[in-house]
This record gives C-alpha cells, sequence and structure tokens, in this order.
C-alpha cells in the first residue's frame, strides 16, 4: 500500500510541475504578432539595431533612443508613449 501511495505522489507532483512549466511557455509563444517599436526601450534593454558602436541586442546606450528597437505586440508601438514622445515603427532621429 506504501508503494501504492509513492507512485500515486510521484505521478501528481509529475504531472504538477509539468503543468507549471507549461505555463511560461504559453506567455511567450512565439505565434503572437510582434512588431519593432523604435524610441521605447531603456538603455541596455533594446532588443536589437542600436545604431553605430553597438553590436545589438542590449547595447543601446541611451534610454528611448531612436534607432535601437524593442519587440513589442502587433498594433501597440503608436500608443507607447515616452518621455521624448511615442514609439515608432521606423527608426526616430536623434
Amino acid at each position: 500500500m506504501q508503494a501504492h501511495r509513492l507512485a500515486l505522489a510521484v505521478s501528481l507532483a509529475a504531472l504538477t510541475s509539468g503543468i507549471a512549466v507549461a505555463q511560461p511557455s504559453m506567455k511567450d509563444d512565439k505565434s503572437t504578432a510582434k512588431e519593432r517599436c523604435y524610441g521605447v526601450s531603456l538603455a541596455g534593454k533594446n532588443d536589437c539595431a542600436a545604431g553605430a558602436g553597438t553590436t545589438c541586442a542590449g547595447t543601446s546606450k541611451a534610454d528611448y533612443q531612436g534607432n535601437a528597437w524593442r519587440y513589442v505586440p502587433a498594433g501597440t508601438c503608436a500608443g507607447i508613449k515616452t518621455p521624448k514622445g511615442t514609439g515608432s515603427l521606423n527608426p526616430v532621429a536623434a
């Protein structure tokens, strides 16, 4: 009887951990449409394209740098407000 309970406990633990692992991946679902939004990332928090002297992700030098972008849900970029204006689907001149 003890072995039966142990097997049941292990099965429930495995099931529960599987659900916990599956939930974060649902939030990061790659099928959700995204767009590049320029001028909205903080320094060092861009996804890519940070201009001359930088290599890519995490290399922007200033907050809301106009030539650095961040992925955002599709259709939301223009509504993102920053101290330098709103987000843009194209690079913003400094």
